[in-house]
């Protein structure tokens, strides 16, 4: 059976490239634009993991770790922060609010399919 990931990414490209991507390595997707859409969608398609964006538009991937992750039902989910913040203190930052793993934009196609695969 394959494995579901929910990807969280307000960019339309962003989105287009991490489902093609996953969906090229047989990984079935369904990709949110909007963060306040993320928690709703996450119980709906109960994902095996959660590929977010940082910089999100209403509701930055900071908060919504942080909603996940207090969310019962959720918080056992690994979730992938994939952004442009890249300093070494940002992805500390990332992984005290509760990120499993952190990829930096621009992606390396193969890290990010390794990190994928190895959360789960």
């Amino acid at each position: 059976m394959a494995k579901r990931v929910l990807v969280v990414e307000d960019n339309e490209l962003n989105l287009k490239l991490f489902c093609d991507l996953l969906r090229a390595h047989e990984f079935l997707t369904e990709g949110v634009r909007d963060g306040r859409e993320a928690v709703a969608r996450a119980h709906e398609f109960a994902p095996d993991l959660i590929v977010m964006d940082i910089q999100l538009p209403h509701v930055s991937g900071f908060e919504l770790i942080g909603q996940l992750k207090a969310d019962d039902a959720l918080k056992k989910i690994p979730v992938m922060a994939v952004t442009a913040y890249a300093g070494r203190e940002d992805e500390e930052r990332i992984r005290a609010i509760g990120a499993d793993a952190y990829v930096s934009k621009p992606i390396s196609l193969a890290r990010f399919i390794d990190e994928v695969t190895a959360l789960l």
